[in-house]
């Protein structure tokens, strides 16, 4: 004897499908209980507040960081840009204090004025600056006070000798024109030809053809 199922299968079918979904049900409910027993949902959420709280902190402080940086090199540039403006102002302080010993040694070498002439050469200089240059510096003062500006030339002449036969730049003179108010200071060099001992530097002040003053120095 054989016994038969009352149930048609689609039934079955039908019965099957519920009991699955139930189970799944409860296992899905099974596993949300116990993750929220065990609290590692909550701790997940929390873990992940606290590193979007870190990272929030570490962008600020990398913001600040680089801030301070760029302040730094702004710094640091324009601390370079002040050095460099500091050390371009001693050269010039430097050089101008060069130019004023200079003056002053010029000055304290004068010669004293004939004291009667209303315009004078006084402290006429010359060195050799090599075998064929020499230099030379001289002060033209006019001694009358309040004395109107005086406009002439100035002629620096050499005498001496040239492969030892007499020789003079007479002809050869270096002139300038020269305006003189009080006093006037001028210098320069003279190129000589090769095998010239000089022996005087004169110089002269002239006025349309007429010698107003001239001092000789001998070398």
């Amino acid at each position: 004897m054989s016994v038969r199922s009352a149930l048609p299968w689609p039934l079955r079918w039908l019965l099957g499908a519920v009991v699955l979904g139930f189970s799944g049900a409860l296992a899905l409910w099974a596993f949300e209980f116990g993750k929220d027993i065990a609290g590692l949902d909550r701790n997940a959420k929390q873990e992940l507040a606290s590193l979007r709280s870190e990272v929030t902190v570490l962008r600020e402080a990398l913001g600040k960081s680089q801030s301070i940086s760029n302040t730094s090199e702004s710094l640091l540039t324009a601390e370079k840009v002040a050095q460099e403006q500091l050390l371009l102002q001693m050269r010039q302080l430097e050089a101008e204090n060069q130019a004023l010993r200079s003056d002053l040694g010029f000055f304290e070498r004068l010669m004293p004025g004939t004291g009667s002439a209303e315009l004078d050469i006084r402290g006429l200089q010359v060195e050799r600056v090599s075998e064929g240059q020499l230099r030379w510096q001289a002060l033209m003062i006019q001694a009358k006070k309040n004395a109107p500006e005086f406009k002439g030339t100035l002629e620096i002449s050499l005498a001496g000798t040239l492969e030892g036969k007499p020789w003079t730049s007479s002809g050869a003179a270096k002139s300038q024109p020269v305006v003189i108010k009080s006093y006037l200071r001028r210098e320069g060099m003279i190129e000589l030809p090769p095998l010239t001992v000089v022996k005087t530097v004169t110089a002269r002040i002239l006025q349309g053809g007429v010698v107003k003053s001239v001092q000789t120095v001998k070398l």
